[in-house]
């Protein structure tokens, strides 16, 4: 089994998470049991939600993901599990969540809400790694570290992180964490996949400077990269078949980011290369993600159980010198499909 550590953190994890973004809605308590079950007699010891969960985010199912995995944490020895969630992020961003009214932000009052909050439907004392699910526009972030610094100094929290942010943003919170002696942040969650490896392109050079680990997130893009949208159509029960179909107009820009011709392309060149190489084009895709210096673990999820497997096959297939450098000519060929 293949153990990391999240930044300087004494968080040691699993180099493959799971994430639990669908269960509550797309996959029932029951499966996610399974789901979770499987994963942990897997190896996997890092487990990953978010009090806006599960997804898609509406206001009469928000927490729903927490308390499924928090009666499923009774069933486990806490100690012997990394459980990480995030506050949602504030609604001057890209997105307003429907939680606290659509009134949330990163300040103390918000961040202090969501832990409590968190800690009783994980129930749970402490969390190991605390995320901002997104940036705060309006809040500086010394005002958002301070209080995560609080909740660390309280025990409630062990480590903090970020998601969906920038090298700008990632480099200003680190500067203000040394300067202020402030708890930092160890971690980073973003979209990082080989149809949208921007990572590269500065983050990963702010990550190996400062020991700063990526967790990537969506690594088989949002299912895009197992094919499934490959057959020239949209099937019924796929995730970007309902965003295609959705009233607004966000919803829609996001599916025909995941799925469109670039996309549809490369992928069908991954899957070829996978077939040389005697695996599934999903854990080519997972072992890709987490092949970097700079990634302590990389988040993959299941809505059905069997949907794990190939996943969890990443595990024990490396990438090597020459499988990375057909990839860079595939990256090549087709620039950054997801834009």
């Amino acid at each position: 089994m293949d153990f990391r550590y999240i930044g300087k953190s004494g968080l040691r994890v699993s180099s493959i998470c799971l994430g639990t973004m669908t269960f509550g809605s797309s996959t029932t308590k029951e499966e996610a049991f399974k789901i979770m079950d499987k994963a942990y007699e897997n190896g996997i010891n890092f487990f990953d939600t978010a009090e806006l969960y599960p997804v898609p985010p509406k206001a009469n199912t928000t927490g729903i993901t927490e308390q499924i995995v928090g009666e499923w944490l009774k069933t486990k020895p806490r100690d012997s599990i990394i459980l990480a969630t995030k506050v949602a992020g504030a609604a001057s961003g890209w997105f307003v969540p429907p939680i606290r009214h659509g009134l949330t932000a990163i300040d103390s009052f918000h961040i202090k809400r969501a832990v409590e909050g968190s800690l009783k439907k994980l129930q749970t004392d402490y969390i190991d790694l605390y995320q901002m699910h997104w940036p705060d526009t309006i809040v500086p972030i010394e005002e958002s570290l301070k209080a995560f610094d609080e909740l660390v100094k309280e025990g409630k929290v062990r480590y903090i992180g970020t998601s969906n942010d920038s090298a700008y943003g990632l480099t200003k919170a680190n500067e203000i964490s040394k300067y202020k002696n402030l708890a930092r942040f160890e971690s980073i969650q973003n979209n990082f996949s080989l149809l949208n490896p921007r990572f590269h392109d500065e983050l990963a050079n702010v990550c190996r400077r400062e020991n700063i680990s990526l967790l990537p997130y969506s690594p088989i893009a949002g299912g895009v990269l197992s094919g499934k949208y490959n057959g020239g159509f949209y099937p019924t029960d796929a995730r970007f078949t309902a965003y295609k179909n959705n009233q607004s107009k966000r919803v829609q820009a996001m599916a025909n980011r995941f799925v469109n011709d670039k996309t549809i392309n490369a992928t069908a060149k991954y899957m070829k290369l996978a077939n040389e190489y005697g695996i599934s084009s999903v854990t080519l895709a997972v072992a890709y993600s987490k092949h970097f210096d700079f990634v302590a673990s990389t988040i993959i999820g299941a809505r059905i159980l069997n949907q794990l497997d190939d996943s969890l096959k990443a595990f024990d297939f490396k990438i090597d010198d020459e499988l990375l450098s057909k990839i860079e000519e595939i990256q090549k060929e087709i620039l950054y499909p997801m834009g």
